[in-house]
């Protein structure tokens, strides 16, 4: 269904009336609370349109509508407006609770963190810490296993070994992988993914200029295959607080909340790392979330990062029914504060 603007304002209204009260929305109150030039006859054909596409539907007959999950993703893609003085405010509310550095250790700045992320979004906030960032290469070789390929072995300074098959380039000898190994071995001993972040190495390339491209597509496996971060600990704050929202009055969906932070926290936030991968704010919601405790629920995250590094994860899991704006301003303010904060 292509909507047009009645249609556009009806849906944003009904979601945010919705969000605000969670209770079922019908036509009069949104003809008295939002003073639509309309009369309720038309707000209810609009709705009607609106139920017959999907976007909402009635939770049980004779009650008002309520948003469907593609009715929240079209709010979310299309009707929320960003506003800058929301994430202006929260930036400020962040600043103010953190400081301008990363203070004591690490993982009490990022549980600090959590629970202010908690506290502005009235969800669970979850924030994750990598581990990896700061291993480093300690050798590494390329073999010839067989015509046009070869293994790349790489021994990192915790004495863990990894290996990947790789495509040899055609303009690339098995004769020529040894110098190729004392050269790699020479430049990326010791250095860490963060140093591959900041890579100034380019003039090293002109020394073997006709393995230029070779070398560079080397360099690119290293950093995201060998060296990527893998999610460490996963700081959790605000599970008493959502849970007090009315979607989870009924013990099986608390059970559910509870049960999933409690197994599946791990998986949480490497979701997240994934999710905000590329310094973007992404939502999911309901069904759009691959475990089904979540389906009832809207995940908004994004990473935080250093020098093009990603250091971590943020995100807050609360019900569909949850502020987006809010929730996408705090999630940001909150990876750009630790962007500039965690020096890892």
């Amino acid at each position: 269904m292509k909507l047009n603007p009645r249609h556009r304002q009806i849906l944003w209204a009904t979601v945010k009336r919705y969000i605000d009260t969670a209770e079922p929305v019908g036509s009069k109150i949104l003809a008295e609370a939002y003073r639509f030039d309309l009369s309720s006859a038309s707000i209810r054909n609009a709705m009607n349109a609106l139920e017959q596409a999907g976007l909402l539907f009635q939770p049980h007959t004779s009650a008002g509508r309520i948003p469907s999950d593609s009715g929240y993703r079209v709010y979310v893609d299309e009707l929320l407006a960003p506003s800058e003085d929301l994430v202006q405010q929260m930036r400020e509310a962040v600043l103010q609770e953190l400081g301008e550095e990363l203070h004591r250790t690490l993982e009490s700045f990022l549980e600090r963190a959590a629970r202010l992320l908690s506290m502005l979004t009235g969800c669970v906030a979850l924030i994750t810490a990598p581990t990896g960032v700061l291993t480093s290469i300690r050798h590494l070789r390329l073999v010839p296993v067989s015509e046009g390929h070869v293994l790349l072995i790489v021994v990192t300074d915790n004495l863990q070994t990894r290996s990947l098959l790789l495509d040899l380039p055609a303009e690339v000898s098995e004769d020529e992988l040894e110098p190729i190994n004392n050269f790699l071995n020479t430049h990326l001993s010791n250095r860490t993914l963060k140093d591959f972040a900041s890579d100034q190495s380019e003039p090293l390339w002109q020394e073997f200029r006709a393995w230029a491209e070779f070398l560079r597509s080397l360099v690119e496996v290293i950093r995201e295959e060998i060296l990527a971060p893998t999610v460490g600990q996963v700081f959790v704050s605000g599970l008493s607080t959502v849970l007090r929202q009315p979607e989870f009055t009924q013990p099986q969906r608390l059970w559910e909340m509870v049960s999933l932070l409690e197994q599946e926290r791990l998986n949480l936030g490497a979701l997240i790392l994934k999710d905000g991968a590329g310094q973007r704010v992404t939502v999911r919601i309901g069904s759009e979330n691959p475990f089904t405790p979540m389906h009832s629920c809207s995940l908004v995250s994004r990473t935080f990062a250093y020098q093009g590094v990603t250091l971590g994860s943020v995100g807050v899991l609360g019900p569909t029914r949850l502020p987006y704006d809010r929730a996408i301003a705090s999630v940001q303010a909150t990876a750009e504060h630790l962007s500039s904060s965690v020096f890892l």
